[in-house]
C-alpha cells in the first residue's frame, strides 16, 4: 500500500537531551501544527531533523534517537552545527526569509552559505529515497527545502511529487535579485504540484518562471519538456476540533491545573473585568510588526486618552532564530 512521505526541515516532535535522557515533547511551529493531525491519521512518515546537532548526541544514543523518532513516524535527519549554521541560520534565514519577505536591506548571499544549503538539501533527498517505494506520493514543505523536489526527481523520474511554500514567494523584481535564481526554480520545479498560500504569491511564482528560465506558461501550468507542472492556491486551515476542545476545556480547569500563562491572562481579565483585552501571539520575527503594533497602541492612546485603563493590550512573543543578527536587534528593541 502506498504511502505519503513528508518532508519539513524540522520534524512535528523536538528530542531533547536531559542528564543523559531524550525527552521527546510535541513541535510549537506552525507547520507541524497544522500538518500534525495528517500525519497522525494518515499512512505516512515524517522526514526533518530532529532538534539536536550531531555534536550534542553522544554515540551510545544515536540510536535511540532514530527509534525516539520512529514511534512517532518519523524519520531523523542528522544535522552537525556547521550544517545547521550555513544552511539554517546563514541561507535559510539570512537570504532566502528576508528577501522573500521583501526585507532586501537584511538580505545576504554568501556562497558558503550556499553551498551548505544544496549538500544539506541533497541529504533530505537521500534520506526521502531510502524509504521511497513506487506508488508513494512525496510531499516536500517550505522555503529551507527548495531544491529537494527535483533532487528526488532525478533519481525518481517518475515519482509523485508535491511542493508547499509556507511563506509568501516575491514579485520578480525582488527574487530576480536572487544570485541562484536559476537553481531555486528549477529545484522547485521538480515537483508535480506546487502550492502558495495565496494567489499572488503563485502570480510571482509563475512570473519569474516564465521570465528568468522562459517556460511556457499558460494559466496556472508551466509546460517542461518532459511533463507539465500545475501551480495553486491553497490557503492553510487548522484543525478546528483540536482548538475548540482545547478552548472549552480551559474553562473546566481548576485553579491548580491552570497553566503559569493562563492564571497571567487571568489576571488581566480579573483585574479589571470591563476593560477590552486585545491578545496578540506570534514569534518574535522582524516580519510581524511587533514594534510597530506597540507604537501603534501608544498612538492610540496619546490620541484617546479616555481610553487608558480601559483597554489592555497583552503581547506574546515567542523568542525565536536568535543566533540571527537581526532578531537579536528586534528582541532588543522590543524589550526596550
Amino acid at each position: 500500500m502506498s504511502k505519503t512521505i513528508i518532508i519539513s526541515n524540522r520534524l512535528p516532535l523536538q528530542i531533547n537531551l536531559e542528564n543523559n535522557n531524550l525527552e521527546v515533547t510535541p513541535s510549537v511551529g506552525g507547520l507541524a501544527t497544522g500538518l500534525k493531525s495528517f500525519h497522525k491519521d494518515g499512512d505516512s512518515i515524517w522526514i526533518g531533523w530532529s532538534g539536536l546537532t550531531e555534536e550534542e548526541i553522544p554515540e551510545n544514543l544515536l540510536e535511540d534517537v532514530k527509534e525516539k523518532a520512529r514511534k512517532e513516524d518519523c524519520v531523523a535527519v542528522n544535522l552537525s552545527e556547521e550544517e545547521i549554521e550555513g544552511f539554517y541560520y546563514g541561507f535559510s534565514n539570512r537570504t532566502i526569509w528576508p528577501l522573500f519577505h521583501y526585507f532586501m536591506e537584511y538580505t545576504e548571499a554568501d556562497k558558503d552559505h550556499w553551498e551548505i544549503y544544496k549538500s544539506v538539501n541533497k541529504k533530505y533527498a537521500e534520506e526521502v529515497l531510502k524509504h521511497y517505494e513506487d506508488g508513494d506520493h512525496i510531499w516536500v514543505h517550505d522555503y529551507q527545502l527548495l531544491l529537494v523536489p527535483n533532487m528526488i526527481r532525478e533519481q525518481q523520474p517518475e515519482a509523485i511529487i508535491g511542493f508547499f511554500n509556507h511563506i509568501p514567494f516575491p514579485s520578480y523584481e525582488v527574487f530576480r535579485t536572487l544570485p541562484w535564481r536559476d537553481e531555486v526554480l528549477k529545484g522547485v520545479l521538480g515537483a508535480d504540484l506546487i502550492g502558495f498560500h495565496t494567489y499572488d504569491y503563485e502570480r510571482h511564482f509563475l512570473s519569474s518562471v516564465s521570465r528568468i528560465l522562459r517556460h511556457q506558461v499558460s494559466f496556472n501550468e508551466i509546460t517542461l519538456p518532459e511533463r507539465i507542472v500545475k501551480v495553486d492556491s491553497f490557503p492553510m486551515g487548522i484543525d478546528y476540533n483540536k482548538f475548540e476542545d482545547a478552548a472549552l476545556n480551559h474553562f473546566k480547569n481548576t485553579e491548580e491545573q491552570r497553566t503559569e500563562l493562563q492564571r497571567r491572562l487571568d489576571h488581566h481579565t480579573n483585574e479589571t473585568p470591563e476593560a477590552k483585552l486585545i491578545l496578540s501571539i506570534d514569534r518574535l520575527d522582524y516580519t510581524k510588526g511587533i514594534a510597530n503594533r506597540i507604537r501603534a497602541f501608544e498612538y492610540f492612546l496619546d490620541n484617546h486618552p479616555e481610553f487608558i485603563e480601559k483597554v489592555r493590550l497583552v503581547m506574546l512573543a515567542v523568542p525565536s532564530r536568535s543566533n540571527v543578527p537581526q532578531y537579536q536587534r528586534l528582541k532588543r528593541e522590543i524589550d526596550e
